[in-house]
């Protein structure tokens, strides 16, 4: 929750290979206050069958930038092996494992707001946008 000195930070992730949320997904969450800060990890948390982090930990007073750091190599890897095997670039190329291990999303933060940052995520690319 956002207070007139902090901001809150909250995400979801939909896996758009398969039209549903992404269960299970670690994110890690870190912040930093001005743009050269160093980064302070402040935690984490695991996506819930809704693909949503219902409880990341709030913010420190001061914060001004925002680190969301998705593991999505073990999601893809444990969940979506079907889909990975039919998918072209690696039927065709011989390629195996994941195109994109991790997914590490840096925003700004002002106080008094909330930010929700959902991620569209599938095997060989992912969106990212301010939402609501």
């Amino acid at each position: 929750m956002s207070t007139s000195t902090t901001a809150s930070v909250s995400t979801h992730i939909l896996d758009t290979s398969v039209g549903r949320p992404a269960e299970g997904v670690a994110v890690q969450l870190a912040a930093r206050s001005g743009p050269l800060g160093d980064w302070q990890p402040l935690g984490g948390s695991a996506t819930d069958a809704d693909g949503r982090c219902k409880d990341l930990p709030a913010l420190p007073e001061g914060t001004t930038h925002v680190r969301l750091d998705f593991a999505v190599e073990p999601y893809f890897e444990e969940k979506q092996a079907d889909a990975q095997q039919d998918a072209p670039a690696n039927r065709d190329s011989g390629a195996t494992g994941v195109f994109f291990p991790e997914v590490a999303i840096t925003f700004a933060v002002k106080p008094g707001e909330h930010y929700h940052v959902p991620l569209l995520l599938n095997p060989f690319g992912y969106s990212v946008y301010r939402g609501s």
